[in-house]
């Protein structure tokens, strides 16, 4: 790596380090944004294992990310003290889930539902498998907003409230900390944590991409058929994609409960598994800077458009919704952008040359 190089990346960790003190500033809303934007990273890095490296089109991945923040919610709140009093009895103080015991539950009960929706899906491809992890998607959503009787489990519509915020050695995420005359606030405290998680993240898909593992993906994606021809077990391979994209689903899903205090059905409709998807194709598919540009415009974009709609509604006389104009301004940002770049906005520069050796 040349001097030049490690100077740019030492300026972009100064930038991503202060960039939340700069803008907690001017309000606590813009921090969230960012955080927001950093949980939509690291979706969309993990959506990018399956749709990306081993073109497997999964329209349900919302399912995994909504597993993963029930999974923290049952564990760090006392709906389950409340529901079960066998439950209270054996645990009078409650759950009080760390953080290196969230991240691996979360992880694995999310890809072990990864592999389980692979496992009936090996067969099929391209539209036909994107409806199958659609119903897929759905299904989870509705066993979540109905498993509410006749034994209460995730509190239905209602949703689970009063999740505790992430601990670690002592430090409550939940609290600001006070360095010098100096607050952090909360919101600032939960970007760091999720900036180490993209960050780890990320070195992980770049490993991936780079092992055999990655290149078996990407042959499947390239030509199934051949992949097979050369002894590429594609039924192993495609599963592990699942169950490797899901892991990521099911962390980022924790990270949210801990930082809402509050999950529901709704939270987890089919728009977000849409969205999730045209960050990964908007950014440029199976390319990682790409991807987390795709995520960070489209999860910025429709909160900074706030204040873009409001003045709109006000010059039309208040006769169009100011929700709905955000939406429509989206959907042009995306259609002009897929117009003028169809590969994404940041592709891969040698996208359908993957299985070359790029020494």
């Amino acid at each position: 790596m040349n001097q030049k190089k490690i100077i740019t990346y030492a300026l972009g960790a100064l930038a991503l380090l202060v960039l939340p003190l700069l803008l907690q500033t001017a309000g606590n809303a813009w921090v969230r944004i960012a955080d927001f934007a950093l949980l939509y990273v690291l979706l969309a890095l993990g959506l990018n294992i399956v749709v990306g490296y081993a073109g497997l089109l999964d329209l349900g991945f919302v399912a995994f990310f909504a597993i993963g923040a029930y999974t923290y919610a049952l564990m760090a709140s006392p709906h389950l003290e409340v529901t079960f009093p066998w439950f209270a009895a054996t645990f009078p103080d409650g759950i009080h889930t760390p953080l290196w015991v969230v991240i691996p539950v979360g992880a694995v009960i999310a890809g072990v539902l990864g592999i389980l929706l692979g496992a009936p899906t090996l067969k099929l491809r391209g539209d036909y498998l994107a409806i199958v992890t659609l119903g897929f998607g759905e299904i989870i959503r509705v066993f979540l907003n109905n498993l509410d009787h006749p034994i209460n489990i995730t509190n239905g519509p209602k949703g689970m409230g009063q999740i505790e915020s992430m601990k670690f050695f002592g430090l409550d995420l939940g609290k600001p900390v006070m360095v010098g005359n100096f607050e952090i606030a909360s919101v600032s405290l939960y970007y760091y944590l999720f900036l180490v998680l993209v960050v780890f993240s990320v070195i992980i898909c770049h490993r991936l991409e780079l092992s055999r593992i990655g290149r078996a993906w990407m042959a499947i994606r390239e030509d199934e058929i051949a992949a097979k021809a050369m002894g590429i077990n594609t039924r192993n391979m495609k599963l592990l994609a699942f169950g490797m994209g899901a892991t990521f689903g099911g962390v980022a899903g924790s990270m949210f409960a801990a930082f809402q205090g509050f999950v529901s059905p709704e939270s987890f409709s089919l728009m977000e598994s849409v969205m999730i998807v045209a960050m990964v194709v908007l950014g440029g598919m199976g390319y990682l800077p790409g991807v987390i540009l795709g995520a960070v415009l489209l999860s910025a974009l429709p909160e900074v458009l706030r204040y873009v709609a409001g003045p709109l509604q006000a010059m039309t006389g208040g006769r169009i919704d100011s929700a709905i104009l955000r939406q429509l301004l989206i959907a042009l940002a995306m259609i002009i952008v897929m117009l003028w770049r169809p590969r994404g906005l940041w592709p891969a520069p040698e996208h359908g040359k993957s299985l070359q050796n790029s020494n």
